[in-house]
């Protein structure tokens, strides 16, 4: 007798409550197919496919057991939402992941409320739990409240504050710690599973609050003692950790694939727990896809690809990317200076530092998600007579502004900033963009602030950066591909706070500060062929400023455009500030600033996203012809 092939599950789930009518043993076969729809997904637009393979099941089974969005689930980063989208009412929309007008990589309030709270940055995912667990206490509403955080998540100090607070305030909580690298105590089968469903039944949990309120009668120093010991002796059976330390009640690890040990435990932590919770959870990042579980980084971040075979589909490079020739110029760098050391935090690969780990593996240290601690770990090597390069993308920079103000600005201490992903970064659309580092660093004294007009500039400004020992110094610099430019066998040094004139013109002045030096040049084109002859300059630092250089193109033409990768606030206000000052605005100058729009804009191709800002060719030109009250002539602007 022939089998009949299975009835597909999955296009009878639309929204968690359709999980309902399901029974617990049609879960794997809905595994299964949840897991093909995010591969051909994923296939098509790209985006991070290891993290979301691994929690197919996890998602699940949290969104069966639990009555989502009522209660409330929080995915720490979003790499692993990919899922739970699908689940949650967007399976028509997922093709179309990251895109322009599309579903956003990571979860979103706007988006859906089935996202209760955004992320993309890590570590932030108990704290937001902890506060919506804490209002709904205050509000008498009941609700649980789920914060599903990786491993490597745990790495970062906020997570650790949140448990702290957590276990201080003994809140409903449920924190599911996501292990997918390597656990300590790994699951040992029927025995580890039994022992799980065990402890985060009635009888354990019941027999801990018993011990809480009778003890509470007798006083606190016996409630605490009485109540550590439970704990302690709990610990003997299943294994304590510090968690319960922290005043969380610790069950695991379990399987994370296997519905057997995720149901059970789940649905005994929301009939039975009162307090916080820490449910560990053993996974496998790349799970059910071959090429994903062989690769190293289990597909973490993947361009689009061919399903059968794993391979990706990546654009022939016309030109080095810019991460390739910071890193291989801090290489060089690093083989002329025996003091020069990199730091990243969890970034290696993105940031380039893999190259110098593999020449210098002990002058190379990776910290983890830290990036607070990072940058006062550099200070230290600093003051101590190190030379760090403390390289993050310039959204992870944020993270660390106070270490960035009282760890090294104020003391002067010769750190220094690679700042990868400065302007608009694409399809990791605001979270990701590099939009005001700029801004918070020009603004701080004794900080020379520099970003790189092409892939040249970067190795000079490597070099700078290397011989610069008088304070902290940045340089930024885009994602992706360079323009093309010849580069220097090594990188020269800089003077600090020179700019240079790239063509001279006389009527407009374009000073650009960072890539968009290539559509000023483009826009001078124009500009020359309407009759207005165009100096481009290339200012290189936002501070020290370029007195000189500003004073002579303020003095020489009818109007100055500064263009710049950054938010407002940045050069080009500096150069406003500076020009105000010496009373060069008062001659007639007509001065405009091209930043980035004060706005948070959506995922879409970098190259959309600078036409809407008006900081490519057309809109440079555009601004032009607008200051100076004249209409382009048709055409002009407007060449590709």
């Amino acid at each position: 007798m022939t089998q009949q092939p299975a009835t597909p599950l999955l296009d009878k789930v639309t929204y968690p409550a359709d999980l309902k009518a399901l029974e617990d043993r049609d879960m794997p076969q809905l595994a299964e197919e949840l897991r093909a729809e995010m591969i051909d997904a994923v296939s098509r637009t790209g985006g991070h496919l290891g993290a979301g393979l691994g929690v197919v099941e996890l998602t699940i089974a949290i969104h069966k057991v639990f009555d989502t969005p009522n209660d409330r689930l929080i995915f720490d980063v979003g790499h692993q939402c990919y899922p739970h989208k699908i689940l949650t009412g967007r399976r028509d929309r997922i093709r179309t992941l990251r895109q322009e007008n599309g579903l956003s990589g990571f979860t979103r309030r706007a988006e859906s409320e089935y996202d209760p709270f955004g992320a993309a940055h890590s570590s932030t995912s108990i704290s937001a739990g902890l506060g919506m667990a804490v209002a709904a206490e205050m509000t008498g509403e009941k609700r649980n409240v789920i914060a599903v955080i990786g491993d490597g998540a745990m790495s970062a100090g906020m997570a650790y504050e949140a448990l702290n607070n957590a276990g201080a305030l003994d809140a409903r909580l449920i924190v599911i710690l996501n292990d997918n690298d390597m656990s300590i105590a790994p699951p040992t089968g029927a025995m580890s599973a039994y022992l799980a469903r065990l402890a985060s039944g009635r009888s354990y949990m019941g027999f801990r609050e018993f011990g809480k309120k009778l003890t509470a009668y007798l006083g606190k120093n016996i409630d605490r003692a009485i109540t550590r010991a439970v704990e302690h002796a709990r610990g003997y059976v299943t294994g304590g950790t510090m968690f319960e330390e922290m005043g969380f009640y610790h069950i695991g690890p379990i399987d994370g694939h296997s519905f057997d040990h995720l149901l059970p435990v789940l649905r005994n932590v929301r009939d039975n727990a009162q307090g916080p919770v820490l449910i560990h959870v053993v996974t496998q990042k790349g799970k059910g896809y071959p090429p994903a579980e062989a690769a190293a980084d289990k597909y973490h971040g993947v361009n689009k690809f061919d399903i059968i075979t794993g391979a990706q589909t990546k654009a022939k490079p016309n030109a080095p990317a810019y991460t390739a020739v910071f890193a291989d110029a801090l290489v060089q760098e690093a083989g002329f200076d025996e003091k020069i050391v990199g730091i990243t935090a969890a970034m290696p690969n993105g940031t380039g530092l893999d190259r110098l780990a593999s020449v210098y593996p002990s002058r190379t240290f990776d910290v983890g998600i830290a990036e607070q601690h990072a940058v006062t770990f550099a200070a230290g090597l600093a003051a101590e007579g190190f030379k760090p390069f403390c390289a993050l993308y310039s959204t992870f920079l944020q993270r660390a502004y106070d270490q960035v103000v009282h760890d090294v600005a104020i003391q002067g201490l010769p750190v220094r900033f690679p700042i990868d992903r400065a302007g608009f970064v694409g399809a990791d659309g605001p979270t990701h963009a590099g939009s005001f580092d700029t801004t918070y660093l020009a603004t701080l004294p004794g900080f020379v602030v520099m970003a790189a007009a092409d892939e040249a500039e970067l190795k000079h400004m490597v070099r700078t950066a290397a011989a610069y020992d008088d304070g902290p110094i940045s340089f930024r610099y885009p994602r992706g591909e360079g323009v093309g430019v010849e580069l220097p066998e090594r990188g020269r040094i800089l003077e600090i706070g020179k700019g240079r004139v790239v063509k001279q013109g006389s009527k407009v002045a374009l000073v650009s500060f960072g890539t968009r030096l290539a559509d000023c040049l483009l826009a001078a084109e124009d500009l020359d062929a309407a009759g207005l002859p165009t100096t481009v300059a290339d200012a290189r630092f936002a501070k020290p400023l370029d007195h000189d250089l500003l004073r002579q193109l303020a003095r020489h033409h009818e109007v100055l455009i500064t263009i710049e990768e950054g938010a407002v606030g940045g050069f080009g206000s500096h150069v406003l500030q500076f020009l105000a000052i010496e009373g060069l605005l008062d001659t007639g100058l007509k001065v405009r600033p091209l930043v980035l729009p004060d706005v948070w804009m959506d995922q879409a191709k970098p190259e959309t996203m600078y036409a809407r800002a008006g900081l490519d060719r057309a809109g440079i030109v555009t601004t032009v012809f607008n200051t100076l009250g004249q209409k382009a002539a048709v055409g002009v602007g407007v060449a590709g």
